[in-house]
């Protein structure tokens, strides 16, 4: 199966999430993104086809995913076993005769009802919570079709929906989405030209851009910044105060969400045979409040939080 308008590439559908939007919600991650952030937590996330993890540990040394592999891209090593991620198509059967979870299948292609039958089981919690559905990724403008498609249903359902996103699509495509988008959760990593395309591989001036015009058709808006000490904040007052003078043009702007960097998606990397790209310390309690204090000194309220 491929992407159309009624399947996407989902990679985890997470209930009971409370860092992605107001109240109880059920988040959608799908997969594929067009940008490359140098301290991505996700990085099953980005490419946008299945892949294949492997969690060493959980190897029981039974050998079953070599027999069955058709590509023969596992085989016996040191480690218990190796994939050739070159031969690997992402089928999949590896993982199902798997009995110990050490492989497991990252993304599988979901019909847009299968989606929305699953959201609809926690609808009591969204309605006690003022909760609802959260498209995530990866980059979910990257699947737009199908989250136009998924708002739309939710939105029949009464459901609220919310929007995670790096705003990297063309306006055309991002203003359909918005047509039934309760709130947007955007992504600002940071608002220098240059240094954004060094830290995620795209310019931002499409980003910014389409948060201005998404702003300006009245969409709520909550900004969300990633805190990566000397790699978006090189200059903790001097980027902290561009924020400011960029985010006081957007009035709309209800709230930003500072993200401190954490550790936590390391071990992934080695789950997918991937070095990870840096090794960033996380900021301390100090250097986020500081951030915190310029951008409330600008008017904006700030709330620190939710896993980057």
């Amino acid at each position: 199966m491929t992407e159309n308008e009624n399947s996407a590439l989902i990679f985890n559908i997470q209930r009971f999430s409370i860092h992605d939007g107001p109240g109880i919600r059920t988040t959608v991650f799908l997969k594929g993104c067009p940008l490359r952030c140098q301290w991505c937590h996700n990085p099953e996330s980005v490419n946008p086809f299945p892949e294949i993890t492997y969690h060493e540990s959980k190897c029981t040394r039974c050998y079953e995913c070599i027999e069955l592999c058709p590509t023969e891209g596992v085989s016996k090593s040191q480690n218990g076993i190796t994939i050739d991620r070159k031969k690997c198509d992402g089928c999949g059967k590896c993982a199902e005769v798997c009995y110990s979870g050490a492989l497991e299948l990252c993304g599988k292609y979901m019909k847009i009802k299968e989606v929305v039958d699953e959201v609809k089981r926690d609808v009591p919690f969204y309605k006690n919570s003022n909760g609802g559905v959260t498209a995530s990724g990866g980059e979910p403008l990257a699947q737009a079709r199908f989250v136009a498609d998924f708002f739309k249903r939710a939105h029949e359902e009464g459901i609220h929906t919310a929007l995670d996103t790096s705003g990297y699509v063309g306006w055309a495509t991002f203003r359909k989405i918005l047509n039934h988008t309760d709130l947007v959760l955007y992504d600002v990593k940071t608002t220098e030209p240059e240094r954004h395309k060094t830290l995620t591989g795209v310019s931002n001036k499409l980003i910014l851009a389409n948060l201005e015009r998404t702003c300006r058709k009245g969409t709520p808006v909550f900004v969300r910044i990633p805190v990566i000490p000397n790699y978006n904040f090189v200059d903790v007052e001097e980027d902290a105060k561009k924020i400011v003078d960029f985010l006081q043009g957007l009035n709309i702007v209800k709230r930003v969400d500072l993200l401190p960097f954490h550790r936590l998606g390391k071990s992934k990397y080695l789950m997918l045979d991937r070095n990870c790209i840096v090794d960033i310390e996380p900021p301390d309690k100090e250097y986020v409040e500081r951030i915190r204090e310029i951008l409330e000194s600008g008017g904006i309220k700030v709330s620190i939080g939710g896993l980057l």
